[in-house]
C-alpha cells in the first residue's frame, strides 16, 4: 500500500464518485480506478460497493477508509511539525463554517491568518451546525465553527452573536423598542434552519412557549423577504443580518439572547501545529470580530 492509494481512497469516499474524486486530486476518472482496483486486489476485498449514482462504502471499506485518515493526518502533522521546526508552517487547513460566519468573521481571521503564516493553505467546508459537528469528529475537517459550548467537543470561545426579532414595518409590534418571546409567540412564525431552529427552541421551550411556526427556512435572504411580505416574524442572528436591510423592523428582545460561537477540534491537546496556530490567531483577534 502507498500514501498515494490512501489519499485516492479518502477522496472517493468524500466525493462519493470515481470522476469527482480525480477532478479534486487532478487524476483522470481512469485513474482513480485503475488505483483503487490495484488496492482492492492487494488487499483481497471490496472497498466500494458500485451503482449508477457512484460508489459506496462496504462494511470493511468504512473501516479501512478511517484508518487511511488517521495515515494521512499522521504523514501531515510529521510534515507540519517538520516546517513549524524550520520556520515555515506549510500545511492544507480544512475549516468548516456555517454561512453567517463564513460571511461575517471569517476573511478577517483568514487574513490574519495568511499575514503570519504565508505558506498556509485553507479550504473550506461550508455546512449546517449538525454537518459541521459530524466533519470535526470524523477527521473530515480540521477545525469547525460552531455554537458553543458543545458537550462532545473541545475548542475555544470566540464570540457572543445577538439575538433579534424581525418583524415586517407596518405590524403593530414594529413601534416596540423590545420584544418577549411571549410576543412573539402569539404571531405567526418563520422558524429559520440549519442549525439556528435548535437554539431558538430551546429559548421558547425554556419559557415555556411553542412559537407558532408557519414555515422552516434556511436561506437568511428568503426568511428576511417573508417577513418584509408580511408572511410572519421570526428571530435571527445579528451576523445574519445584511448591512442593507429590506423594509423590516430590527426590535431586541427581552430578556437578551444570544448565540455563543467558538471553534470546535477533536483534541486541543492532540491538535497539529497548523490548527494550534489557527486557534492563536482566533484567540488573538477574538475581541475584534
Amino acid at each position: 500500500m502507498t500514501l498515494f492509494q490512501m489519499e485516492v481512497l479518502v477522496a472517493v469516499t468524500s466525493a462519493g464518485n470515481f470522476t469527482r474524486a480525480g477532478e479534486q486530486i487532478g487524476l483522470s476518472q481512469s485513474g482513480v480506478s485503475h488505483t483503487i482496483g490495484a488496492l482492492e486486489k492487494e488487499l483481497g476485498i471490496s472497498l466500494f460497493t458500485r451503482n449508477r449514482g457512484g460508489v459506496k462504502l462496504t462494511a470493511a471499506g468504512e473501516k479501512i477508509v478511517a484508518s487511511a485518515r488517521t495515515i494521512l493526518e499522521n504523514v501531515s502533522l510529521i510534515k507540519q511539525v517538520a516546517a513549524e521546526s524550520s520556520g515555515h508552517l506549510e500545511a492544507t487547513l480544512r475549516i468548516a463554517s456555517f454561512p453567517s460566519v463564513t460571511a461575517q468573521l471569517l476573511p478577517k481571521l483568514l487574513k490574519a491568518l495568511q499575514s503570519h503564516y504565508p505558506h498556509m493553505q485553507t479550504k473550506l467546508y461550508e455546512g449546517s451546525y449538525q454537518e459541521i459537528k459530524e466533519w470535526v469528529r470524523s477527521g473530515v475537517v480540521d477545525v469547525g465553527f460552531h455554537v458553543w459550548p458543545d458537550d462532545e467537543l473541545e475548542g475555544i470561545l470566540l464570540t457572543t452573536d445577538a439575538l433579534y426579532a424581525v418583524v415586517p414595518t407596518n405590524h403593530p409590534l414594529a413601534k416596540e423598542r423590545s420584544l418577549t418571546l411571549e410576543q412573539l409567540a402569539r404571531e405567526s412564525f418563520l422558524m429559520p434552519m440549519a442549525g439556528c431552529h435548535l437554539l431558538i427552541g430551546a429559548e421558547f421551550a425554556k419559557a415555556g412557549l411553542t412559537p407558532n411556526v408557519s414555515y422552516e427556512i434556511a436561506d437568511n435572504t428568503t426568511i428576511l423577504a417573508m417577513v418584509e411580505s408580511g408572511v410572519g416574524v421570526t428571530v435571527v442572528p445579528s451576523l445574519t443580518l445584511p448591512a442593507q436591510l429590506p423594509d423590516v423592523a430590527v426590535i431586541e428582545i427581552t430578556p437578551p439572547l444570544s448565540r455563543q460561537i467558538g471553534l470546535a477540534v477533536r483534541s486541543l491537546r492532540e491538535a497539529p501545529p497548523a490548527v494550534q496556530a489557527f486557534l492563536r490567531e482566533a484567540e488573538r483577534i477574538a475581541p475584534t470580530l
